[in-house]
């Protein structure tokens, strides 16, 4: 599973338009201009309605400290049966699935790659939660979230027809823990808070 572990604080939180080269273009003045736009394989992309999502995937039992802990191991239950996988509707020929989520990573400048058309993120039974800071106390929560992305693309290779799609993929996973007074900057973090904070905590306060 691709990932990442944020963390923050004492708690120990683990937590346009891309212009390629016209080169491969296949078609001549004398075809078809639809025919021109399919046999591309290398054109001009347009990116627009690009969203950034996160979903909670997975989330411990309310964590509870009496009295200050050194270590903690939480297993994190699935939230759901959804599986994610990437898709990508409108694909051009000669561009494939993967050319045009390589080219959407290309726009976004990630420093992973986006999850490609043979991977899914299926919501783990045994995924297993450690923090180690030797200064733990009070209310905790842990949770795992994926970070989804979406984009509508238009593509053209010289003066061919125009291409349009959509890429569904996601930039990566990854979990968090933080202590119940300290309310979490992402969207997967507060609905764990919500979920299994005090009601009174700062955290289900700002969830």
């Amino acid at each position: 599973m691709r990932g990442t572990v944020r963390r923050a604080g004492t708690a120990g939180l683990v937590i346009g338009v891309l212009v390629t080269g016209l080169a491969a273009c296949t078609g001549g003045k004398g075809e078809d201009r639809e025919d021109t736009a399919e046999a591309c394989a290398d054109g001009t992309y347009a990116w627009s309605g690009i969203r950034r999502e996160q979903r909670l995937t997975a989330l411990s039992e309310p964590i509870r400290f009496k009295k200050k802990t050194g270590t903690y191991t939480s297993r994190l239950e699935a939230v759901g049966d959804t599986v994610y996988r990437p898709s990508v509707t409108g694909t051009p020929k000669g561009a494939g699935a993967a050319g045009v989520i390589k080219a959407l990573g290309r726009h976004l400048k990630v420093q992973e790659p986006l999850a490609g058309p043979s991977e899914k993120e299926v919501p783990e039974e045994d995924h297993y939660f450690e923090v180690a800071t030797g200064d733990l106390e009070g209310a905790y929560y842990a949770w795992g979230y994926v970070r989804l992305v979406e984009a509508d693309f238009t593509y053209t290779c010289g003066s061919g027809e125009r291409a349009k799609g959509r890429v569904r993929t996601w930039e990566g996973t990854g979990s968090g823990f933080l202590p119940c007074s300290e309310p979490s900057d992402d969207i997967a973090g507060r609905l764990a808070a919500q979920r299994t904070c005090p009601a009174g905590s700062a955290a289900a306060k700002d969830a």
